[in-house]
């Protein structure tokens, strides 16, 4: 049975970023829905990673690497929202394993590492988008607890193909005292019905 291990990366050297780029470069070449329509060179991912650990280290995001016998063969991370009134919620990205290492959990073990991180780090809410075709991720999502809150039909171009951009969100806890107004009328920001 393989080792494998989580790192939480907030500085790369030159080994992980090839480790990395690799992951990368081949899931998108097995057709990965990860964002990228053609296998994406080692200085895009290392340009990418560069802006990924910076936001780790102003604390605003989480990087995560799964190792299998030492070598990187998944990673995933979450980033804070940008603004003051999504800075208690994160969104997931770039959730993906190496080709050679699907069917050993990594995809779940990279998920269940970035919600724990994020509910200890104080967020709120992780939300994340996912290809309305991957099955699977979504299977994978649910089974963490993640819930369906909106659906854009075939918003997902890649060439000529189109597919529905499906958003997901999971509830990490709220402080307490936080007043729950879902959609209620009032309060900054309100507007009255249009009769």
């Amino acid at each position: 049975m393989p080792t494998t291990e989580l790192l939480w990366l907030s500085e790369a050297d030159d080994d992980l970023r090839a480790e990395i780029h690799t992951v990368v470069h081949d899931v998108v070449a097995a057709g990965g829905a990860v964002g990228y329509h053609e296998p994406p060179a080692y200085d895009r991912i290392s340009t990418w990673l560069d802006t990924v650990l910076k936001q780790v280290r102003d604390g605003d995001a989480a990087f995560t690497a799964a190792t299998v016998d030492g070598v990187v063969r998944a990673v995933g991370l979450w980033r804070r929202g940008s603004t003051a009134v999504f800075q208690h919620r994160a969104e997931v990205q770039q959730i993906m394993a190496h080709p050679s290492a699907r069917g050993l959990g990594l995809g779940k073990r990279v998920m269940e590492g970035l919600v724990t991180n994020a509910r200890e780090r104080g967020i709120e809410i992780v939300m994340l988008g996912v290809r309305g075709n991957n099955h699977g991720a979504i299977e994978l999502y649910e089974s963490l607890g993640f819930r369906e809150c909106g659906r854009m039909p075939n918003a997902i171009a890649v060439g000529g193909e189109r597919w529905d951009d499906v958003w997901m969100y999971l509830p990490l806890g709220y402080p307490e005292g936080t007043t729950l107004n879902g959609a209620a009328p009032g309060g900054k920001g309100s507007s009255p019905r249009r009769t």
